[in-house]
């Protein structure tokens, strides 16, 4: 086998390779002495078929069917011979297949970048720092009571928070408009359900009241044709419902699992939850803070067919995202749309895997046993879904691969600049407290959080 190398362009190579002549029409006469054993003709007893015939009624499907192997073969010896990465699958094109010649052909395809991984001092983190309080939690209980509020027919004057049943009928200039006419339409005032017009002239009204609302539609409006303009809606309460908030009762706490130990144990288990949700989000941001740190401080050429390959999966979840099945005509959306995205994931991963590489990172089996161990936690039999992930070797090597992630993450906090943050429950969970600071700010002290800087130590 003879291979020749090109660079066609910065990560692009183009191999050309060719195979004797005397290799591949053996590799043929072979194959077509195996197809003249089994092949059944009109006129011949089986496997008795004469060879001049088998080739001349197979011979260039066979030719056609050993090309494509001894192409990809030799195509995997070459990389091997070259000490080649390709980073995606080639193009191969045929020079040359014909009869007593070299089987010639080509392949082109982008390599892995290298590089050198650059100093971890220069990535800086926010670590965000807190308790679940009291207070937090008396919150955390009236949001979960919020959410099982249920509505109860009431006589009364409409007020922000009730459930509303109307009947209504927009114009615009006097003249009905589409969609403007609606009967039964349920919303909560005082939620943003309805535009505003309607959301505060309801407010006050009485079951059976009809009152006409002038309303002017935002300039955001869903419908474009509406934007802007001024309406008059002639509408009618048919139901007034207040809200009621289930009481903090052995019924309350069964729904959330709690049978026994009353407020105090249900108490518990939202608190330990919160605890865990803060530790998870704690986690994430550094975690995205320190990926994106690496991002930032390397800069090299990226192999265009994973960054295509990147946009391509990041356009099917936007379709999947808006509920467009990805297998229909898709819609238009431009490649710049996923573009930056799309090559910092790239670049993130490959930083990553050389990081593994070069720090021979091993993963770590203990901290995968917690992984599967906290996902099995809140099934009714979890050690059914622990012998699940082990003997689902697709599922266990996505958690090996997300635990080998954050060792990295690991170890570029043992020499990242990281400021730790005191926030509370509500900010870190929002990602407040590790958000970027404004352009414009009135602290000059900078005094706001305390940095740990490993590299001091060393």
């Amino acid at each position: 086998m003879e291979v020749s190398i090109e660079t066609t362009g910065g990560l692009q190579r183009r191999l050309k390779i060719a195979v004797a002549a005397e290799s591949f029409e053996e590799r043929i006469n072979e194959r077509l002495k195996e197809t003249s054993q089994r092949v059944k003709l009109d006129g011949f007893r089986p496997g008795k078929v004469p060879f001049k015939e088998v080739r001349r009624r197979f011979g260039g499907s066979v030719r056609q069917e050993v090309a494509q192997e001894m192409i990809q073969s030799s195509y995997m010896d070459a990389l091997q011979q070259e000490e080649l990465d390709p980073a995606g699958s080639p193009a191969l094109d045929v020079i040359n297949m014909d009869v007593g010649a070299d089987l010639e052909f080509t392949a082109t395809f982008e390599v892995f970048p290298k590089f050198d991984i650059s100093d971890l001092s220069q990535v800086s983190i926010k670590r965000p720092e807190g308790v679940v309080k009291n207070e937090d939690l008396d919150g955390m209980v009236e949001r979960l009571r919020q959410e099982r509020k249920h509505f109860h027919e009431v006589e009364r004057p409409a007020d922000v928070g009730d459930r509303l049943t109307v009947d209504f009928e927009g114009t615009i200039a006097g003249e009905l408009f589409e969609g403007g006419e609606a009967e039964g339409v349920a919303f909560i005032v005082g939620e943003g359900q309805m535009i505003e017009g309607i959301d505060a002239g309801v407010r006050g009204m009485n079951d059976g009241e009809s009152k006409q609302i002038p309303v002017t539609f935002p300039d955001e409006y869903q419908d474009e044709k509406l934007q802007g303009k001024e309406a008059v809606f002639d509408l009618t309460v048919t139901k007034i419902e207040a809200p009621h908030l289930p009481d903090l009762d052995e019924k309350f706490f069964s729904s959330f699992g709690i049978e026994e130990g009353g407020e105090e144990a249900f108490r518990d288990q939202v608190r330990e939850n919160m605890e865990r949700d803060l530790k998870v989000a704690v986690g994430g941001q550094v975690k995205r803070q320190v990926l994106d740190g690496l991002s930032e401080i390397h800069e090299f050429q990226l192999p265009q067919s994973l960054v295509d390959r990147e946009s391509e999966t990041l356009r099917t979840q936007m379709l999947q995202q808006l509920r467009i099945d990805p297998s229909s005509e898709k819609p238009e959306l431009p490649a710049d749309l996923f573009s930056g995205e799309a090559e910092k994931r790239v670049r993130i991963g490959l930083v990553v895997n050389r990081i593994v590489e070069t720090c021979d990172l091993k993963v770590d089996e203990d901290r995968v046993r917690e992984r599967v161990d906290e996902l099995s936690k809140p099934y009714d039999q979890p050690e059914q879904i622990v012998n699940w992930y082990y003997s689902n070797e697709t599922q266990l090597r996505q958690i090996q691969l997300s635990v080998l992630e954050d060792q990295v993450v690991d170890h570029v906090l043992e020499a990242a600049k990281v400021e730790v943050v005191e926030s509370d429950y509500d900010d870190i969970l929002s990602g407040r407290a590790t958000a970027p600071e404004p352009i414009e700010s009135n602290r000059v002290d900078g005094t706001e959080g305390r940095t740990e800087d490993s590299t001091e130590e060393m």
